[in-house]
């Protein structure tokens, strides 16, 4: 018998400061390590204000990391040490995986009335794929595929595989599934997840509930937690809702996390800021 996963915890959103002066709001991140594992991290920097998000995030290193940036509204301009150079612009979608590491900068640019809107979660990688060969997935708006079910709920297909569609991002090390769903008002949508697997919603826009038995609405900048279960059921009333469902097997294995460098040990946390402060940390 399939059991609906309940509510494990609400978290609202929290102002934070991040780069050369970036306001945004921070879901969770070091703090809640290891709640939300295979996930580290994921922040929303959603503004109309250009002095917010302007200053970016100028140049910086990563490490055994996924970085996974969706651009809802303006644009991001990016760039790295290996000479990539690219545009993130309204609805695509960046996955970069650092591995033994890469020097990138990412700076909003907004559109031509400020509105920037976005999103960037971070995903751990498995202590065997740390030092994998760095890369990036470029995924524009065209790439990503929309499903719309019978009761009318959209729901845009980043990563995984829904009634036979698959998302552009495929081969991850941590079998994630990313989407970003639109229900409409008075429906109920149910969605299969896997057992095991760390599952979490984020409200963007409008309210819905999260659980069948709770009549509790949750509205934007709000992150749902699962427990474990077989599937998601969301329902609204009078307003739709839109969110980020995200999902991933946890990897159960050892965090040391400073700053852009998440490592399994302390000792090489060390040598990856040693080898940044010497000019070796860039491998490939």
């Amino acid at each position: 018998m399939q059991t609906t996963r309940k509510i494990r915890k609400i978290i609202k959103s929290q102002p934070t400061i991040e780069g050369a002066g970036v306001h945004l709001k921070r879901a969770f991140g070091f703090s809640e390590v290891p709640d939300f594992d295979p996930f580290l991290l994921l922040d929303d920097f959603r503004s109309n204000h250009q002095p917010d998000y302007i200053r970016g995030f100028p140049w910086h290193p990563h490490r055994g990391i996924e970085t996974i940036t969706y651009v809802i509204d303006g644009r991001v301009e990016h760039g790295d040490s290996l000479g990539n150079r690219g545009l993130i612009s309204a609805g695509d979608v960046q996955w970069m995986t650092a591995g033994s590491g890469i020097i990138h900068q990412e700076m909003p640019k907004g559109d031509a009335v400020q509105k920037m809107g976005g999103f960037q979660l971070w995903a751990n990688l498995p202590a065997a794929q740390k030092m994998t060969t760095p890369k990036y997935r470029e995924v524009t708006r065209h790439q990503i595929p929309v499903i719309e079910t019978e009761n009318g709920t959209l729901i845009r297909i980043v990563c995984g595989n829904l009634s036979g569609t698959q998302g552009p991002v495929s081969d991850i090390f941590i079998d994630p599934e990313y989407l970003d769903v639109t229900v409409p008002p008075r429906t109920e949508f149910a969605h299969s997840s896997k057992r095991g697997h760390t599952v979490f919603a984020y409200v963007i826009d409008g309210a819905g509930t999260f659980e069948m038995t709770r009549d509790a609405m949750v509205t934007n900048e709000t992150l749902v937690w699962f427990e474990d279960g077989d599937r998601v059921v969301v329902s609204t009333e009078d307003s739709p809702v839109r969110f980020l469902l995200i999902s991933g097997a946890p990897l159960n294995e050892p965090v040391a996390w400073q700053g852009p460098i998440v490592m399994n040990t302390q000792a090489e946390l060390r040598t990856a800021f040693e080898e940044y402060r010497q000019g070796t940390f860039i491998k490939r």
